[in-house]
């Protein structure tokens, strides 16, 4: 091959190579680019993330401000019944069928898209349950002189007290199926303990208002008076209770709501280990004392 030829290929060579920088070139710089868009699309996305985490937060330190609300609200209640040191016997007047209603109307202007996952059950726990289980878990004996309609969590709050009065233009609701709501506040677990599993679903499932005397007749209120008698016999049972051997019914309170969820061993049992710990206590050495001398017994709640 001549010069001429040799020089042709060279040329070629050069141009293929140019070629290849070129393309070379462009592919990195599509890579520089496409690098960058990545870079950007990831901040984006991390920024829209860490606004979305924010909103969040800031929806959930609201749903927990409301449910602290709540929760202060009912806890204030049990509280009351459980630290009055001022009397044994603690009558607590149900009124939280108004404070129920509202609630529903709060929860029912919420979309499923406003409410944060967790916050009902939250709440539930936080509120309605605990109050329940304040009541239940009292030393004291707790009275609940119901008033016209106790609906929902005011149904539930009146069962879970020891003693019931009801006037005889009271009612009882289990309003949530009114509002395709399962029972809270503890109805499932209270009512079936209370009247059988029958007629608690009779009146979970129809929502029906079940009368003062009806619910004297199923179990569910202790006495029924006149409407103008209840505060007077309230009070009357409360001091009964408040003058009485205080320390024995706070064990027998204890035995008699541990026994529905154990077996009959562990009850004979908690009931031998009550009597000894009763036994020690001022007021059973003088129920013993005033028993042996035939006179009526003095206790001091000690």
């Amino acid at each position: 091959m001549d010069g001429g030829g040799r020089a042709g290929e060279r040329a070629a060579g050069d141009r293929e190579a140019d070629g290849r920088a070129a393309r070379d070139r462009e592919a990195d710089g599509r890579a520089a680019r496409d690098r960058e868009a990545n870079g950007r699309a990831a901040r984006d996305r991390e920024a829209n993330e860490q606004t979305a985490h924010d909103r969040r937060a800031d929806e959930r330190a609201a749903g927990d401000r409301r449910v602290g609300e709540r929760a202060a609200g009912d806890r204030r209640v049990g509280e009351q019944a459980a630290g009055d040191r001022e009397a044994d016997g603690q009558a607590v007047r149900d009124r939280r069928a108004g404070e129920q209603a509202a609630h529903d109307r709060e929860a029912g202007e919420q979309t499923a898209a406003d409410r944060i996952p967790g916050d009902v059950a939250r709440t539930i726990r936080l509120g309605a349950q605990r109050l329940i289980a304040a009541v239940l878990d009292c030393e004291k004996p707790v009275i609940a002189a119901v008033n016209g309609t106790a609906a929902g969590l005011g149904a539930h709050l009146a069962f879970a007290c020891d003693l019931v009065l009801a006037a005889e233009s009271a009612r009882f609701i289990e309003v949530f199926v009114r509002r395709g709501l399962v029972p809270d506040g503890g109805g499932a677990y209270l009512l079936p303990r209370l009247i059988g599993p029958q007629r608690a679903k009779e009146l979970m499932f129809f929502g029906d208002a079940l009368g003062a005397a009806d619910a004297e007749r199923l179990g569910l209120v202790n006495r029924v008076v006149p409407d103008g008698e209840l505060d007077k016999t309230a009070r009357a049972w409360a001091e009964r209770l408040a003058t009485g051997p205080t320390r024995t019914l706070a064990l027998t309170k204890q035995l008699v709501n541990a026994s529905l969820d154990t077996d009959r061993t562990t009850a004979f049992a908690a009931e031998a280990a009550a009597q000894e710990i009763n036994m020690t206590t001022q007021d059973a050495q003088e129920g013993v004392a005033s028993f042996v001398e035939r006179r009526s017994a003095e206790y001091k709640g000690r």
